[in-house]
């Protein structure tokens, strides 16, 4: 399975959840038990941007020789990483 096909399992995977959870509310169930559903999609979000952030690293590994070009991608990388870790 290619990194693209896992990561849109994973989409898949939160999206149900996510449908879990409207209907976890509209059924008016416990409120930790909702609350503990928010905790596992936002984790699974987390992770889903932890294997964007990664590939994506993985493909700047190689950066470019020319110094003007490498601060680029540098400063895309670091861009990226503050972004995401907010």
């Amino acid at each position: 399975m290619s990194e693209k096909e896992a990561l849109i399992n994973r989409l898949r995977r939160i999206e149900g959840q996510i449908k879990g959870l409207q209907k976890m509310v509209e059924e008016e169930k416990y409120c930790s038990d909702i609350l503990m559903q928010v905790s596992a999609v936002r984790s699974a979000v987390n992770n889903v941007g932890k294997l964007v952030l990664e590939e994506h690293l993985r493909k700047c590994i190689d950066l470019p020789q020319d110094e003007e070009e490498r601060e680029r991608a540098i400063k895309e990388l670091t861009e990226l990483i503050a972004k995401y870790s907010n």
